[in-house]
């Protein structure tokens, strides 16, 4: 085998690949976690009677508090799962908001 040969396929081992499918089942169990623990976190915060910035600054906790535990269990090597560190810390952010404060202000 020449070197050139040996080069190109030592090449194409660097490249990253991702499965679609397992991919988007990441991604959706990462959305569905955000999401429950915004409405439990929304839940608790009502109870709690956390008002005005003090709630919001619970949400930002529970939510980093997530992204740690989420990227515990993927042993902290988030690029063999996902194709970015972003995806893991921020995917379902705002969303996860939106959900908080409907249970937070629920009645």
């Amino acid at each position: 085998m020449g070197s050139s040969e040996k080069r190109s396929k030592d090449a194409m081992s660097d490249i990253p690949t991702f499965s679609g499918e397992n991919l988007q089942n990441n991604l959706k169990v990462i959305q569905n976690s955000r999401t429950f623990l915004s409405i439990i976190a929304g839940v608790l915060a009502g109870i709690i009677g956390f008002t005005g910035l003090t709630g919001f600054v619970f949400y930002f906790v529970v939510m980093l508090i997530t992204s740690v535990g989420l990227m515990a269990k993927a042993g902290f090597s988030a690029d063999l799962y996902f194709d970015s560190w972003n995806r893991v810390l921020f995917d379902g952010f705002l969303g996860g908001l939106m959900s908080f404060v409907l249970f937070w202000t629920y009645p």
